[in-house]
């Protein structure tokens, strides 16, 4: 009974000094006699304790303030590529040429180690290449990518292994990770990463959105209808 007691006592005197942050003031000999239990090592003065807490909070504030400033930065490269991208695509005189630009864009400006452009329609003036596919929206091998190619939701992180196999063929084994971009009426972006976490699920899409709208829109110029 007595242990009850005292500890509801005990939580009474902590719930008033919350409402009484300035009691101590008060009473200063009070505070420097309190003795706050520490996890690694001797007890230590509440001043000192607090001075540590204070420390602690100051240092995880400092890693957050450098978290941002890097991630602000990043994004800043993202935004300057993709405006560059944008002014790429608005300088070419064909489709062909769109497509050319965008693939390049991607290798070398935005460091894809696999990029693949599928097109549901054929291109004129566009030679083979590596990057390359036209495989018309009816095919089976894009069965997989119905969902997408229809609701137009970027796609971040470990590909199923049959959108793997029909995006990247023979070197699908190398991709662990990808961003794919659905273009509706138009076909598929796909930037594939041996990193396993260079892509993941959850990770904003919105620079891959505004280079897939500028994509879209610079082909839509050549658009016979």
């Amino acid at each position: 009974m007595s242990d009850t007691v005292e500890k509801i006592g005990a939580h009474e005197v902590a719930a008033w000094l919350r409402r009484h942050p300035a009691f101590l003031k008060q009473f200063p000999d009070l505070a420097l006699t309190l003795v706050v239990p520490r996890d690694d090592g001797p007890t230590a003065s509440l001043a000192s304790y607090q001075l540590e807490v204070l420390r602690d909070k100051n240092r995880e504030l400092s890693r957050r303030l450098a978290d941002l400033a890097a991630n602000a930065q990043v994004n800043e490269r993202l935004a300057v590529r993709t405006h560059q991208l944008t002014l790429a695509l608005m300088k070419q005189g064909s489709a062909a040429d769109s497509l050319r630009a965008m693939a390049a864009s991607l290798e070398e400006d935005f460091a894809g180690d696999l990029v693949r452009l599928v097109v549901l329609h054929p291109v004129p003036g566009l030679e083979q290449a590596p990057w390359l596919q036209v495989i018309d929206e009816s095919s089976p091998l894009l069965a997989s990518f119905r969902d997408c190619l229809k609701d137009g939701e970027p796609i971040c992180g470990r590909l199923q292994p049959e959108k793997n196999a029909v995006l990247y063929g023979g070197r699908a084994e190398e991709v662990q990770s990808s961003a794919l971009l659905p273009l509706p009426g138009v076909g598929l972006i796909a930037v594939g990463s041996h990193d396993g976490n260079r892509f993941y699920p959850g990770m904003g899409t919105l620079f891959l959105r505004m280079m897939g709208e500028a994509l879209a829109v610079a082909l839509k110029r050549f658009d016979p209808a």
